[in-house]
């Protein structure tokens, strides 16, 4: 992977940046619920596995990854509330709600381009570029693809393809660096470059496929 590798291409939610959960679930603290962290990185696996599964077999998901998460937070919590629910999937739909970087972010962003060109790759609203800004780690990416911009989705190859030619790229020697396998590790490899899953909760250990659980293991893999 290393020796034809020039450009190295990021995910933002849950890559780079992490949901502000204190702002997200403050209305289930207002009412003195509170999900543990192994609830929510347990939920995490279990609904990254099952949006997976329908989208690597041809299927449309009825509803967004974060639709499914919270309809199966709910059920844990037994809760049953809709219109809360809804309210969580908008915020995570917010992209001002993730400007969480875990710590070393910059630092290890700051090796990487030692030796690589970087830039982002996400779906989101349109603004992701000024919460990656705000979050004080937009410095040295030659460029920012968000699909509220230019209209293409991932896994759809387009905005990879989008992204790539933005910087003057070949899909040969580019690496993705995302969380999701349906969306982000087979959007890349669709459009011809390699992927690695970032993988935090360890949804994919046993998946037999490029993975990495922090920005620090990353480098070591690449430089």
């Amino acid at each position: 992977m290393v020796e034809s590798l020039r450009f190295v291409f990021f995910d933002v939610g849950n890559t780079l940046l992490f949901p502000n959960r204190a702002r997200i679930l403050a209305p289930l603290y207002e009412r003195k619920i509170a999900p543990t962290d192994e609830q929510l990185r347990q939920l995490e696996i279990e609904i990254k596995h099952k949006f997976d599964d329908i989208v690597e077999h041809g299927g449309r998901a009825d509803e967004s990854f974060w639709s499914m998460f919270y309809r199966r937070l709910f059920e844990v919590l037994g809760l049953q509330d809709e219109p809360l629910r809804q309210h969580f999937v908008a915020s995570t739909r917010n992209s001002a709600n993730w400007d969480q970087p875990r710590p070393g972010t910059r630092e290890a962003l700051a090796k990487i381009r030692n030796q690589y060109k970087t830039a982002v790759i996400s779906n989101s609203d349109g603004k992701i570029a000024d919460v990656v800004a705000r979050a004080g780690i937009a410095d040295g990416f030659l460029s920012i693809t968000d699909s509220g911009i230019v209209g293409k989705e991932k896994p759809n190859p387009k905005i990879f393809e989008i992204a790539l030619k933005s910087v003057g790229a070949q899909p040969e020697e580019s690496l993705y660096v995302g969380d999701v396998y349906s969306v982000d590790y087979c959007g890349a490899t669709k459009a011809g470059m390699k992927a690695v899953l970032f993988d935090v909760p360890g949804a994919y250990r046993e998946k037999g496929l490029p993975r990495v659980e922090s920005l620090e293991e990353l480098v070591q893999k690449i430089t």
